[in-house]
């Protein structure tokens, strides 16, 4: 049984095409969209938040090598992923809190050393994501990410995963800080334009593959918002707990969730829920 936003349909695809099977991988290669998938999400970007943070106050490398740093390893991760036949939750939550951090830096970069207002790096991340969802349906003819079953749709799924990730945490610092809402304050407002998102999916019909991106993105902006409070001074509007309890604390508890997932497989797509059309694609 799934829980949160239902699973996504498949457009149709021309199975005739022989282009379409020659790079084809055996299994999906993301997890099934469960209770567990939103928690460990928001955690990631909670972490991708703090320890984006973390890694500038006490390495000393500065925004852009820890994000030279960061980026090259979250490289080395992905390529162990790619390489995977099918969903395995340690490499794949492990590329998705890497890209967290990663994602948190280009935002930060363009920000802090860049001088690039938040409004212009909000808009131009939003413009970036649209274009890599337009070239992935017109190649794909589907956004579902329960069909990343090629080299091609994995790609593009993690390019727009990146994307999401820059793109909230621009959001995110800009609901946050330029409207001078606060760290709790915008966690609240972004929980509550996800829940109005599911809503519109269970009572208006909200198409689901759109309802779960535009979840996937407002969970950047939750996540962050929430790490901020936890880690941020008090004099800031924060609870003063810092980077590294904040982080370790929540590297924790997803490192118990993956394990618990790997050992379990409870997100692991069954291909037998799968039509056959779909498989066959």
């Amino acid at each position: 049984m799934t829980y949160g936003l239902p699973k996504t349909p498949d457009s149709a695809r021309d199975a005739s095409d022989p282009t379409r099977h020659s790079h084809r991988l055996r299994l999906n290669k993301v997890p099934e969209v469960t209770v567990y998938f939103w928690i460990i999400k928001v955690l990631c970007t909670t972490v991708g938040e703090t320890a984006a943070d973390l890694l500038d106050e006490k390495t000393g490398l500065g925004l852009t090598g820890v994000s030279v740093l960061m980026s090259a390893l979250l490289a080395v991760v992905l390529v162990v992923q790619f390489r995977t036949i099918a969903y395995r939750a340690g490499v794949y939550w492990l590329a998705v809190a890497l890209i967290s951090v990663v994602g948190t830096l280009i935002s930060d970069n363009l920000t802090d050393n860049m001088g690039v207002p938040l409004e212009t790096s909000t808009t131009v991340f939003a413009i970036v994501l649209a274009v890599v969802f337009v070239i992935w349906f017109r190649r794909e003819r589907t956004l579902s990410i329960h069909s990343i079953d090629t080299t091609s749709r994995e790609s593009f799924y993690w390019l727009a995963v990146l994307c999401t990730f820059a793109l909230g945490t621009a959001a995110g610092d800009l609901v946050s800080e330029r409207v001078n809402l606060g760290y709790w304050p915008a966690a609240v407002l972004f929980a509550l334009a996800i829940a109005a998102v599911a809503l519109a999916h269970f009572t208006l019909g909200l198409d689901p593959v759109w309802s779960f991106w535009i979840a996937y993105i407002l969970t950047r902006p939750l996540g962050a918002s929430i790490g901020d409070y936890l880690s941020q001074p008090t004099g800031n509007g924060g609870l003063g707990l810092g980077t590294v309890v904040t982080s370790g604390l929540f590297l924790a508890v997803i490192l118990g969730l993956v394990v618990h997932l790997t050992v379990t497989r409870k997100d692991v797509t069954d291909p037998r829920r799968v039509p056959i059309s779909a498989r066959n694609r």
